[in-house]
């Protein structure tokens, strides 16, 4: 375990982020405007692909941080049965699960099961497919929906806040099943799917447009939607970097494209597989 994973152990995660989170969600102009411009500036953000293209129209860090697009910016690729990818980011690892068990790195896998927080949803998802995207501070922090599907349940799991970058991902058991998230099932045309939003160190939240923003707190809330989601959707966004986990049935019968793989950074929208799905009926 490398140094940064060793300090990540040891420092109050939860106070570390939810101080974070008062100052980012500050509307004071001195505040707002030191945070923005500092982290413009570090990531090289450009805003030529968002609605508000100045600096001074963002209302607080949150509000900047969760900037929108604008309407052209992402194309939502139209191929039929096609899975897209959530949110810009980095894909992170995508492939099949096997014996329960996602690759979080090389030599590292986790329990689909843990990750759900729920066996009988992990038992469901068993042999299934998934594909994560991790969020740099860079990148745009609203994240979409991969396939068009009605939302049936959201379950908020509290845990640990380590950061989700590939070398914390390389060195901490578990990762993905240990830290805060939030799940999202769906029903879709191939049977369940989900959509797994995982916190890391320093974010303030995570929000669906289902929930609003999840308050924090030591036990698991689970909720019952109803709601229907065209693929491209604005599903939820992260106050701050994480991580989007699309979770598949075997009944899908995934086939991700050749040319992604790890390390392929994606936009929103952007084709990551087909779903050669077979009728709900033929699976029961």
């Amino acid at each position: 375990m490398n140094l940064f994973t060793t300090i990540q152990q040891f420092v109050p995660q939860q106070k570390i982020s939810k101080a974070a989170g008062r100052l980012a969600a500050s509307r004071h102009p001195m505040v707002k405007r030191a945070f923005i411009r500092s982290f413009a500036k570090a990531y090289d953000i450009s805003l030529e692909d968002y609605e508000r293209q100045s600096l001074n129209a963002y209302e607080s860090f949150n509000d900047f941080f969760t900037r929108e697009l604008k309407d052209d910016a992402r194309a939502i690729d139209t191929t039929a049965q096609g899975i897209v990818s959530p949110a810009d980011g980095l894909i992170s690892q995508l492939g099949q699960i096997q014996d329960h068990k996602l690759l979080q790195a090389k030599g590292r896998h986790y329990d689909i099961g843990q990750l759900l927080a729920n066996n009988e949803d992990g038992n469901y998802f068993a042999d299934g497919s998934f594909a994560t995207v991790y969020l740099a501070p860079s990148n745009y922090h609203r994240v979409h929906m991969p396939f068009a599907g009605t939302l049936i349940k959201t379950r908020y799991v509290p845990g640990t806040l380590f950061s989700v970058n590939t070398t914390t991902a390389a060195n901490v058991p578990d990762l993905f099943a240990r830290n805060e998230r939030l799940v999202c099932l769906f029903d879709t045309e191939y049977g369940k799917a989900a959509v797994v939003l995982v916190g890391a160190m320093i974010v303030a939240g995570i929000e669906t447009v289902a929930t609003g923003k999840i308050a924090r707190t030591n036990d698991i809330q689970e909720a019952d939607h109803d709601m229907k989601l065209e693929k491209g959707d604005e599903l939820g966004r992260f106050y701050l970097g994480s991580t989007a986990i699309v979770v598949l049935p075997k009944a899908a019968k995934a086939d991700w494209q050749d040319n992604i793989m790890a390390n392929t950074a994606v936009q929103m929208g952007q084709l990551l597989g087909l779903a050669n799905n077979i009728s709900i009926e033929e699976t029961e």
